[in-house]
């Protein structure tokens, strides 16, 4: 039989354990937070059992928190007729374009525990092209990655090819909005380097 011993008893301390990563590269404390986002907090770390880095990297301001919050509830979780998955497709595709690690590791995830489809999480990520998908779908991707990669030369021919897809007026709006919310976003965690919570990597695999 082994007899296993305990180090710390014979003066040797053990290994020290990893602490976790930082949020971002900007060393911000948490500022004086809002009841409202206090709450917000502590509802994302019920319902999700952690609370998104983004969200810890915005709370050294509130009301930068609040604004952010807000856009980014209304464009992806508020009713439209773009579904979740459609959207969430769209924040991955534009994360793909910029390469923002950040948002590739939460919105992959999401796309996977949406669709159901690991697989579709990884091609999302890499190449949307080399997915299966619905001709909406890809038509709305397409738009999505145009607007990104050269927005000036988004025309009324792009408009009309969504609209020959079944997408309305709003339906346009509300993809635009979101290809444009997450051009923004992918900017700010490469200017921060903000890093992905480590569960994003294990969700829906």
């Amino acid at each position: 039989m082994t007899i296993q011993h305990d180090k710390s008893k014979h003066g040797e301390r053990p290994a020290p354990q990893d602490d976790p990563p930082p949020v971002m590269a900007l060393d911000l404390p948490r500022g004086a937070l809002s009841p409202e986002n206090l709450a917000y907090l502590e509802k994302c770390q019920e319902k999700l059992g952690f609370v998104p880095n983004v969200l810890a990297a915005y709370a050294h301001d509130d009301a930068k928190l609040t604004a952010f919050a807000a856009l980014y509830n209304d464009l992806m979780l508020a009713p439209s007729g773009l579904s979740k998955l459609e959207r969430e497709m769209i924040a991955v595709a534009v994360s793909s374009v910029n390469r923002c690690y950040y948002c590739l590791a939460a919105h992959g995830a999401a796309v996977r525990q949406l669709s159901g489809d690991p697989v579709l999480g990884e091609l999302m990520a890499m190449n949307y092209r080399a997915a299966t998908l619905s001709s909406r779908q890809r038509a709305l991707l397409d738009f999505a990655v145009k607007l990104s990669e050269t927005p000036h030369l988004v025309g009324e021919d792009d408009r009309e090819a969504l609209r020959g897809h079944g997408l309305g007026e709003r339906d346009i709006w509300d993809a635009g909005a979101v290809a444009a919310f997450f051009n923004m976003s992918n900017r700010m965690a490469s200017a921060v380097d903000m890093r992905p919570n480590a569960q994003y990597h294990r969700q829906a695999r």
